[in-house]
């Protein structure tokens, strides 16, 4: 590549990530501000830096509002993750979590332990719900990967996954209705989605999980630049790789088990905003496609939250509702163009 197109590639490259950041600036100060009690930007710094202001603001601010945004932040940048990981190791532009049916699997384990432990009044812990949403994730993975390995034709393999979240959904379902009364209205509010109800305990635990998550997967970024371009020319660069796709499964479980068990299955983020990624970045290289899909989902859960908790105040809506909005139109356009382009 000559110097003014590398220079160009560059310059679009950095102008990428300045949109992202600056959306994402824009966004945490809208969803900060959005609710019953508006503030001024003034006094939303003045809450955040140094904790004055009315009380009743700072405990909103602060109890409320700014764990539910980290949460978005942290949560859509591993659900974008997860999707990037998950369409690397198929070679698919539609294989994500929700897709797949590894978000329902871990769905399902995450709500058989809440049942178990709620009705021997126990609560559960955050670090509970995550292996009990990593168990799951992994289980639905082993099918998957079963199918995979039976199956020509990618599209079959899709089909396979879209049944088995179809079968853990309905078992879920399934649970929460015969689950006790008391335990159904938390159970139903978490199975549709939300990033209400985020304590700083959970903050804590998710940022600890998806940063060590996003951290790996940021170190294998050139081994999986190799994968994307042939399973030989990666061995010929010395990948391993058994234990390349040994990273990409366990990583892309951890993130999707870490989202399910803190909000809930969210559809369509994994797959749509790696795609919208590249196309804002001009390349796939997945050394710049790895941090900007992160920013990317957290950027899209910032919006999609936004509107799921004003679009129809006070009435809130399950943010995976507005996630398959947005996310759907794209996997559409996505399997338009491939179709087009095996025409072709």
């Amino acid at each position: 590549m000559t110097d003014p197109h590398r220079a160009a590639r560059g310059g679009r490259i950095a102008a990428a990530f300045a949109v992202l950041l600056a959306a994402l600036a824009v966004l945490f100060f809208w969803n900060i501000n959005a609710g019953s009690v508006p503030l001024s930007v003034p006094e939303i710094a003045k809450i955040l830096l140094r904790r004055e202001g009315e009380e009743t603001a700072v405990r909103i601010i602060w109890q409320i509002r700014f764990p539910r945004i980290l949460a978005a932040v942290i949560l859509g940048g591993a659900l974008a993750l997860s999707g990037f990981l998950l369409q690397t190791f198929f070679h698919n532009p539609i294989a994500g979590p929700f897709v797949l049916g590894i978000s329902s699997g871990a769905k399902l384990t995450v709500a058989l332990v809440m049942i178990g432990l709620l009705a021997r009044g126990q609560a559960v812990s955050s670090a509970g719900m995550v292996l009990a949403a990593f168990a799951g994730s992994m289980i639905s993975m082993g099918f998957v990967l079963a199918v995979s390995s039976r199956v020509q034709r990618m599209s079959m393999l899709i089909v396979a996954g879209v049944m088995i979240g179809y079968i853990c959904s309905a078992i879920t379902d399934l649970v929460v209705t015969f689950a006790d009364d008391s335990n159904i209205i938390n159970l139903r509010n978490w199975s549709l989605g939300s990033f209400s109800g985020t304590s700083w305990g959970n903050v804590s635990v998710m940022a600890v999980i998806v940063a060590g998550a996003s951290a790996l997967t940021f170190l294998l970024a050139k081994p999986i630049g190799a994968y994307q371009l042939g399973e030989s020319y990666a061995q010929n660069l010395g990948v391993n790789l058994k234990l390349l796709r040994t990273a990409l499964v366990l990583l892309s479980s951890v993130l999707s088990a870490c989202v399910t068990a803190f909000a809930g299955p969210i559809s369509f983020v994994g797959i749509a905003v790696p795609h919208l990624v590249r196309a804002l970045l001009g390349t796939a290289k997945p050394i710049v496609v790895i941090p900007a899909s992160f920013l990317g989902g957290a950027v899209f859960c910032l919006l999609c939250d936004l509107i799921a908790r004003t679009l129809f105040a006070p009435t809130e809506l399950s943010i995976s509702s507005v996630t398959a909005i947005f996310g759907a139109p794209v996997v559409i356009l996505i399997m338009i163009r491939r179709q087009s382009g095996k025409a072709a």
